[in-house]
C-alpha cells in the first residue's frame, strides 16, 4: 500500500479592520442559537471581550460567556468547561484571545462530542477522535500561535507536568477563523514579541521538516518573510494598523503550514519545559530558536539559505553552506532586538538540563526534525542556551 502524503485546510478565514463587527452574522450562518465564547479576564478588563460580545447583544443572540481560560490550559479546566456547555445546553463555539483560548474551545468540542475526558483524545494511532466537533469560531487576538487554523490543540496534564497534542485531524477544525487586526493594537511590546516569534518558529519548522511539502513550504516562506519585515515594526508601533495585519497574516498562514504534520525540535522542547515549569510558551519558544537553527541548519542547509533571504540577509555569491548560517544570525539579531529573556532569566535550573533533554527526545514532535536528535544532543542544545 502506498503511503499517501496529505495536506488539509478544512477552515475558512475571513479578515479585516473591523472584522469583530460581524461575528455574529457568522455565527448566525453556522447554524448556532446558543453558542459558548471562551475567552480569558484579561481580554474582558480591557474590554477586548467586549468587542465580541457587542456584536452578539446587537443581534440579540443568546450565548454564554466562559472567562475564566488560563494560559497552558490544564485537563480540569477542559473537563469542566464541556460539563458547563452540556448544562447551558449550547451548540457552538467562540474561542476568542491567543492559542489558550481557542485550544480550550476545541478541546472542549472533543469532550461534549465524544465523552469521557480531553485526557483520553490524546493523540495516537489510531486517531482517538472519531466524531466531528461542534461549530467553533477562532477569534485571534494575539499573531502567534496560529491556533484559529490548526488541527491542534495542545493541553497541559499537570499531574503528569506536560503538555500533550490533541487533533492531528480536520475532525478538530474550526469551521471559521475571524482575524481582526485593530484586536492586536494594545497588545504589550513583550506579547507582541514572542508570539511574533513564536509564529516565526512555527513557519522555519514546517518549512524544513522532515515532512515538508510544496504547498505549505510556500505559505511557511510568506510567513518568514512577513515576520521578519513588520514584527520589530509591531513592536515598536504597537498602534501600526498594517504592522498589526501582517503579523495577523502571517501567524496564519504559519499555523496552517502545520497541516496534520509535526513541528520539530523547538516545539519538543518547549511543550515539554512549558508543562514542567508552567512558562510562557512563546518566551520558552523563542529562547529556544536561535540554538536549535544552529543546531539544525546543517541538516537543510539550502532551505536555511533561503530563510536568510526571507529575513532580508543578503546570501548572493555565499556558498550554501555559509548562506545557511545568515539564517542563525538573522534569528538572533532578531530575538535579541526584541529583548527575548534567556532561558536562565526564566527561572530555569541548568541542572535540570539531563531531565529536559530525556523529555524532549520522548515528545513526538521530535521525529519532525531535520536533524537527527538524541538525548545527548537536546543536552548540547540545551547547554547552548546557557551560553555553555
Amino acid at each position: 500500500m502506498i503511503d499517501l502524503s496529505s495536506f488539509e485546510v478544512p477552515t475558512v478565514v475571513k479578515h479585516a479592520a473591523g472584522a469583530i463587527t460581524c461575528l455574529a452574522d457568522e455565527v448566525k450562518s453556522l447554524g448556532c442559537r446558543r453558542p459558548m465564547l471562551l475567552t480569558d479576564r484579561g481580554l474582558v478588563a480591557a474590554g477586548v471581550a467586549e468587542a465580541a460580545t457587542r456584536s452578539l447583544d446587537a443581534n440579540h443572540l443568546d450565548y454564554i460567556l466562559f472567562d475564566r481560560v488560563v494560559a497552558n490550559p490544564p485537563v480540569e479546566l477542559v473537563d469542566e468547561v464541556a460539563e458547563i456547555y452540556r448544562a447551558e445546553g449550547c451548540d457552538g463555539l467562540i474561542g476568542l484571545g491567543g492559542g489558550s483560548s481557542m485550544d480550550t474551545a476545541k478541546a472542549v468540542g472533543v469532550v461534549v462530542t465524544s465523552g469521557d475526558s480531553i485526557i483520553d483524545y490524546e493523540w495516537a494511532d489510531p486517531q482517538p477522535i472519531q466524531r466531528p466537533i461542534p461549530p467553533l469560531i477562532c477569534v485571534p487576538t494575539t499573531a502567534g500561535t496560529g491556533s484559529e487554523v490548526t488541527l491542534w490543540a495542545v493541553i497541559t496534564d499537570p499531574k503528569r507536568r506536560i503538555k500533550f497534542n490533541v487533533g492531528g485531524t480536520r475532525l478538530i477544525a474550526p469551521r471559521l477563523a475571524l482575524l481582526d487586526p485593530r484586536l492586536t493594537l494594545e497588545l504589550p511590546p513583550r506579547l507582541t514579541a514572542a508570539t511574533g516569534i513564536d509564529a516565526l518558529t512555527h513557519a522555519i519548522e514546517c518549512y524544513t521538516s522532515a515532512y515538508a511539502q510544496p504547498w505549505p513550504d510556500a505559505v511557511a516562506l510568506w510567513a518568514i518573510e512577513a515576520i521578519g519585515q513588520w514584527l520589530r515594526i509591531a513592536y515598536e508601533q504597537g498602534d501600526n494598523e498594517e504592522a498589526r495585519y501582517q503579523m495577523m497574516m502571517a501567524a496564519m498562514l504559519a499555523g496552517m503550514s502545520y497541516g496534520t504534520e509535526s513541528a520539530g525540535a523547538v516545539h519538543a522542547m518547549s511543550q515539554t519545559a512549558g508543562g514542567v515549569y508552567g512558562l510562557p510558551h512563546g518566551e520558552l519558544t523563542a529562547a529556544l530558536l536561535p540554538p536549535v537553527m544552529a543546531y539544525n541548519c546543517t541538516g537543510e542547509p539550502r532551505k536555511y539559505a533561503r530563510i536568510a533571504q526571507a529575513l532580508g540577509e543578503d546570501t548572493r555569491d555565499l556558498p550554501v553552506s555559509e548562506a545557511a548560517d545568515l539564517a542563525v544570525t538573522a534569528a538572533t539579531r532578531l530575538v535579541q532586538d526584541l529583548a527575548i529573556p534567556p532561558l536562565d532569566d526564566m527561572g530555569i535550573p541548568p541542572a535540570d538540563i539531563p531531565m529536559l533533554a530525556q523529555l524532549a527526545f520522548d515528545d513526538p514532535q521530535t521525529a519532525g526534525n531535520p536533524r537527527h536528535l538524541d538525548v545527548a544532543a537536546y543536552e548540547g542544545i540545551y547547554r547552548a542556551c546557557f551560553g555553555d
